[in-house]
């Protein structure tokens, strides 16, 4: 049977891949979109619920509000950018260089700027999220000099990435220029390189203070209790590690120019997002780990339990509980309480 070619004409390998991969990734925005939209209605529910609790509450869900605004824009941009690929300029001359040299009317657009714009805010608000989740972590029972003393050099990463950041932005959105040019792929793996090191650097901070705050809590606290603070899952997702795994793919591709980065792009901003809305909701709902944590659990009073004369006695620091040797000590029935401070 003769097969027949329907593919593209005139267009090398390389630039049949990155449309693969173009089109792949604007799939995988619009899928984390998704999940990042349901995430943020649970936490805004729980927040909005605890508004008159404290300030926390509120600034968290303006953070939330002001991220899903940034991403949906994000969204937006990169929806039309497929659209003024393949509809707008599906005939346009020379289309192998459209994506590493885009035409000038593209580069100058306003679509391009908000584009490259709305991913370096997210990028960098992100990173301010999780550099304060680790001053937090390390702030506990008021160890704030320790705590300022761990996080200086990550502000200075924090500062460093704004700059290369805004650099990067500036030169890719010139009329000349593109994300793919000498110059802006220069600022840009920079800025990736040192957003991605501060990300590394507090995920192992976060991930550190955890297994020693787990240490130390297994061995005062019963495994059922402390794992509630010091799980695998907990530290994981305290930690921001999703994002850094699937940025470091990205970094690598981007910097060899790889196809796929559009791909790791695509995901690496969504697993920021979700990463940084999974601690809100352990924050909300009230299992995230908190400055005073250590305090609580240091705070918890000692569980004794005997049986003297028929009757079953639990003892609660100064809170006694008893069941009277009258009524039927069975594990179904519904104890009644009555209690002496």
């Amino acid at each position: 049977m003769e097969h027949h070619y329907y593919g593209p004409i005139n267009e090398d390998k390389f630039t049949i891949e990155y449309e693969r991969n173009f089109i792949a990734g604007d799939v995988v925005v619009g899928t984390g979109y998704g999940i990042q939209l349901a995430l943020y209605l649970n936490c805004a529910r729980y927040l909005w619920m605890q508004r008159r609790h404290s300030r926390r509450p509120m600034f968290l869900l303006g953070y939330m509000t002001t991220m899903l605004l940034i991403e949906s824009l994000f969204v937006a941009v990169q929806a039309r950018t497929v659209q003024f690929v393949y509809v707008d300029n599906r005939n346009y001359p020379g289309k192998q260089h459209f994506y590493l040299f885009p035409p000038a009317k593209l580069r100058t657009a306003a679509v391009n700027v908000i584009f490259y714009a709305t991913l370096f805010l997210l990028t960098f608000l992100s990173d301010l999220f999780v550099l304060w989740r680790c001053w937090v972590v390390w702030s506990t029972s008021g160890q704030h000099k320790l705590a300022l003393g761990v996080i200086v050099f990550p502000i200075i990463l924090v500062l460093a990435s704004f700059v290369m950041g805004t650099l990067w932005t500036l030169q890719s959105s010139q009329p000349t220029l593109s994300m793919y040019s000498v110059q802006p792929l220069a600022y840009g793996t920079s800025y990736y390189a040192i957003s991605l090191s501060l990300n590394i650097i507090l995920t192992l901070l976060i991930i550190g203070r955890l297994l020693l705050y787990r240490r130390s809590l297994l061995k005062d606290l019963p495994v059922a209790y402390g794992a509630h603070y010091i799980s695998l899952i907990t530290i994981v997702v305290e930690s921001a590690a999703l994002y850094t795994v699937f940025a470091i793919l990205f970094l690598i591709t981007y910097a060899l120019n790889n196809p796929t980065n559009q791909v790791w792009l695509a995901v690496g901003s969504a697993s920021q997002q979700i990463a940084n809305l999974l601690i809100i909701y352990r924050i909300a709902d009230g299992s995230a780990w908190t400055k005073d944590t250590l305090t609580a659990t240091a705070a918890l009073p000692s569980f004794q339990s005997r049986i003297n004369d028929g009757c079953i006695s639990t003892h609660i620091s100064d809170f006694h509980f008893t069941v009277p040797p009258s009524v039927d000590c069975s594990p179904n029935l519904e104890l009644k309480e009555v209690a002496r401070v």
